[in-house]
């Protein structure tokens, strides 16, 4: 297996590089379960941010980066975009998505509760990578339709064209890996 290596905040990972198609591979960043770089990203993230009122992300991997940024920013509350409607979930909003590293087209789900309080707030979207800016758009999409304003897009990482992009706060810039074609 081929690895990546990258620092991030301090610290040090090798990333394995895995293919997502027949062309492109990545280095895989997961932050599930790793304390040691969740919580310094989260730290220099949140330094980085402007004045909001709330914090979004999409389920599932940005969800330990999400809380530890609100901690550190001393927010009461969060909000999560779900994968899946859930059964307690009233008068929720939902958009498209298809996200580079996931094989079907997805549906995030705001629950109403969560998209009266983005009403007329100032909202700050996180994730930990950025590729293709799908997830991103879909999270934009449905803060637009909460009726709150997005004041920045935030991300441990950018990856391939979105490393290029100036709209967004991010620690580092990850390559795409492509098969050399000829």
């Amino acid at each position: 297996m081929s690895y990546h290596e990258i620092t991030i905040a301090g610290v040090t990972r090798r990333l394995p590089i895995v293919p997502v198609n027949d062309n492109v591979s990545i280095a895989a960043f997961i932050i599930f379960g790793d304390t040691e770089i969740v919580e310094p990203c989260a730290r220099e993230l949140a330094a980085k941010l402007p004045p909001v009122d709330y914090l979004i992300t999409a389920e599932a991997k940005s969800i330990p980066l999400i809380y530890e940024m609100a901690k550190v920013l001393k927010m009461p509350r969060y909000i999560i975009a779900r994968k899946s409607q859930k059964v307690y979930m009233t008068d929720s909003i939902s958009v498209d998505v298809q996200s580079i590293t996931t094989k079907d087209p997805q549906v995030l789900y705001l629950d109403g509760e969560d998209a009266a309080r983005l009403k007329g707030a100032k909202v700050a979207i996180v994730d930990d990578v950025i590729s293709t800016g799908a997830s991103l758009a879909a999270l934009e999409m449905l803060v637009a339709k909460a009726g709150g304003t997005v004041e920045a897009r935030a991300a441990i990482l950018s990856e391939g064209d979105a490393n290029a992009r100036d709209d967004l706060i991010v620690l580092g810039h990850l390559p795409l890996f492509i098969k050399n074609q000829n």
